[in-house]
């Protein structure tokens, strides 16, 4: 935050600098004060602080959505649920506030949903089944309207799409070390971390020679040979210490030219473009390279265990769905009989 002025009232005005976006003002009350406090979590969120709200009546869909959004069931969601499940919750609380909650049926959910593509559909369908379980939990309907509303069928896709070897040549070949983009890149090959973890992560992350985080999303923690030895089945990044190098000191490595912890939500478009400026398709975004690096892993001959010990998957399932295409060739090629003796590969991070 910085202060710049006061208030007629003595307060002094207070602004939330986060990364190079627009300052963003807070409301004339003391810093410790609700107010103050509440408007300042909305700031962090992408929010204007001292928007009106509305209070709804007693047994409307309005107010179970505002109950809901005060609930431990929301708040102790990972940031980036909250955020996005906030903008699904207000959106219903536009079309369907004064209507009453115990006059909702599943066909209701279902009409609302035929509105929307197949993805976008099942993702408010989530929230949906979040909202009225509470609300049954809470004692405000006795049944649960959303739990017969099927999902979706999505077209079969692989989702992100995994880079390939071409894919991070032509990157660094137009990026160079130096830029933010290359040493973005490399820290992604290096961690396998997803882009809103990726951002986070400094030098305070690093001890006797292994880099360790907890996933925002799966509470996980990974852990990542960084200055130490490195196994055979790990690639690692030979040029991260060049990028390292490069940059400028600060708390995070991926840090703005101020010295601040880049926005988890830009950072991810900001990525996608400079892959699309270095030639690459459409479609190549930061978690492709995650996936490039879980891909990279099992052609080298790293175990379940391993993979999901550097991408801080918490099933097996999850760490072969990440390396499936790595594990065909190897089945098809007869290569895919375990995992040859381990062997160390020395780096100079």
């Amino acid at each position: 935050m910085k202060i710049s002025g006061s208030f007629p009232s003595g307060n002094p005005r207070y602004y939330l600098r986060q990364n190079d976006a627009k300052d963003i003002p807070l409301p004339d009350a003391p810093k410790d004060s609700p107010k103050f406090l509440k408007a300042y979590a909305l700031a962090l969120e992408g929010k204007k602080a001292g928007s009106p709200r509305i209070d709804h009546r007693t047994g409307t869909i309005g107010s179970a959505i505002r109950a809901f959004m005060a609930s431990d069931h929301f708040l102790t969601r990972a940031p980036g649920t909250r955020s996005n499940w906030r903008r699904t919750l207000e959106e219903l609380e536009n079309v369907f506030a004064k209507a009453k909650i115990t006059d909702l049926e599943s066909r209701h959910i279902r009409k609302y949903l035929s509105k929307f593509a197949p993805h976008p559909a099942n993702n408010r369908l989530k929230v949906w089944r979040a909202l009225c379980k509470w609300s049954v939990d809470a004692g405000l309907i006795d049944s649960d309207p959303a739990r017969d509303v099927r999902k979706r069928a999505i077209p079969q896709s692989d989702g992100h799409i995994p880079w390939t070897k071409t894919d991070a040549k032509a990157f660094r070949a137009h990026w160079p070390v130096g830029t933010t983009q290359r040493f973005a890149f490399e820290l992604l090959c290096h961690t396998g971390a997803a882009i809103g973890d990726a951002v986070k992560l400094g030098p305070s992350n690093i001890k006797d020679g292994w880099l360790t985080y907890k996933r925002s999303k799966s509470k996980t923690y990974c852990t990542i040979p960084f200055s130490t030895d490195w196994p055979h089945w790990f690639p690692g990044s030979k040029d991260l210490p060049d990028c390292i190098s490069a940059a400028p000191r600060a708390l995070t490595f991926l840090a703005t030219p101020r010295g601040l912890p880049r926005s988890s939500k830009a950072v991810g478009q900001w990525f996608a473009k400079a892959a699309r400026e270095a030639g690459l398709e459409k479609g190549k975004t930061a978690h492709g390279v995650r996936k490039y690096l879980a891909v990279t892993m099992t052609e080298r001959g790293a175990t379940d265990e391993q993979r999901m010990a550097v991408l801080g998957h918490d099933t097996t399932k999850q760490t072969l769905e990440y390396s499936k295409t790595a594990d065909a060739k190897r089945i098809i090629s007869g290569t895919k009989f375990g995992n040859s003796p381990e062997k160390v590969v020395k780096n100079t991070i």
